[in-house]
């Protein structure tokens, strides 16, 4: 290609993006920037990934729905996506956002949550149907919901129903046939544990629904009811399946410009550890296997100086320390013990060492990068 075609090709797509181009030129370039992302997604760096951001956002106002159906669809797959416009795209039309509603790891809790309350009832009743529904969402969905997003919801035997969410699926269930008839067919649930749970009104609407209709495995229940009812998150153990969806959900956090201390606090009230964790890697710009690493080998000296030397507060760092994902759960003597040392260290002491070993780490990577160089 000479230089007068690039001139020619960069003049054209600068006409695109300022919203001058045609409409088959402004389609054309939508698509590819969204396919080529999909090639390279796992090889950009934040800024490389931030540029395609901005420009798929502002080609997204020039485009028509097809357009934008056929860039979701793609996006939806990716484990790592440009934040701001899958965000965007999930709050769309329903034509355009049902892929990245069913399928998309990047969109997170709070961004499910926000749609189900400001979007359609088939935006809801998509995301009901999601291959994993957090207790949280499923909340949501049923104080903003209709009778077919609820109804999704029960049928979906993935969706993490706790106590609150079940009291409140009897109640609806009490004025609801189709809800009653979904919540009759869920022998998964063991009522008549559930009953002893619940509070007084949930417990006598029950009767009202003839739930003890099925016979139940004593034994199968009681592990169902661990799965489904009264779920309990095991906040320690670290999971690399949890830890690479809350490490792509943070970084599309991080592209919208919204990974901060709010975060951060978010992730602690909600006993999101492996999200927390993710959101420490990012803030401190540590590479994953390094935060790993302190959490694998319990290593409360190194996470100290890190959050001291970040500036989180004490009852911030004090709850994110008894959230993260440690191999085992941090004792109370241990966690007292954890936030007296970050009391005591002074700011500039945990930054001038923080920094020392970040300075060494590198050199350390450096050195075995050449090794491994000079050696193939």
């Amino acid at each position: 290609m000479s230089e007068l075609d690039e001139g020619q090709r960069a003049f054209s797509s600068f006409r695109v993006l300022n919203g001058e181009g045609n409409h088959s030129e402004r389609e054309a370039l939508f698509r590819n920037m969204a396919e080529l992302f999909s090639y390279v997604s796992d090889r950009c760096d934040d800024e490389q990934v931030a540029q395609y951001d901005e420009v798929l956002c502002q080609l997204a106002e020039f485009v028509e729905v097809e357009a934008r159906a056929h860039v979701a669809k793609v996006l939806a797959k990716l484990d790592r996506a440009p934040g701001t416009v899958v965000v965007k795209l999930a709050n769309d039309d329903i034509e355009v956002a049902r892929p990245l509603l069913q399928f998309s790891k990047v969109l997170s809790d709070d961004d499910l949550i926000d749609i189900i309350t400001h979007q359609t009832e088939e935006h809801r009743e998509v995301i009901a149907g999601r291959n994993k529904v957090a207790e949280r969402v499923g909340e949501a969905i049923l104080d903003h919901g209709q009778t077919s997003s609820v109804v999704q919801l029960v049928r979906n035997t993935s969706a993490e129903l706790h106590k609150g969410t079940l009291e409140k699926l009897v109640e609806r269930a009490s004025r609801d046939v189709e809800i009653a008839a979904d919540l009759r067919g869920r022998t998964d649930i063991d009522w008549h544990s559930l009953r002893g749970e619940i509070d007084d009104v949930a417990s006598k609407v029950l009767e009202t629904l003839g739930e003890i209709d099925h016979k139940f495995d004593p034994v199968a229940a009681g592990k169902i009811n661990a799965v489904v009812y009264n779920r309990m998150r095991n906040r320690a153990g670290f999971s690399s399946t949890e830890w690479k969806v809350a490490y792509n959900q943070v970084k599309a956090l991080s592209d919208r410009k919204q990974l901060n201390e709010r975060a951060l606090a978010r992730f602690a009230r909600f006993g999101y550890g492996h999200h927390a964790a993710a959101a420490l890697t990012v803030i401190l710009q540590l590479r994953p296997e390094v935060f790993v690493k302190w959490l694998a080998s319990q290593d409360y000296v190194a996470i100290t100086v890190a959050l001291k030397a970040a500036g989180l507060a004490p009852d911030l760092f004090e709850a994110i320390v008894a959230t993260l994902p440690w191999r085992d759960l941090p004792s109370t003597a241990d966690i007292a013990m954890v936030v007296s040392r970050f009391n005591a260290i002074e700011r500039e002491e945990a930054t001038g060492i923080f920094e020392l070993w970040r300075a060494h780490s590198f050199r350390k990577r450096a050195a075995t990068e050449e090794r491994l160089a000079a050696s193939a």
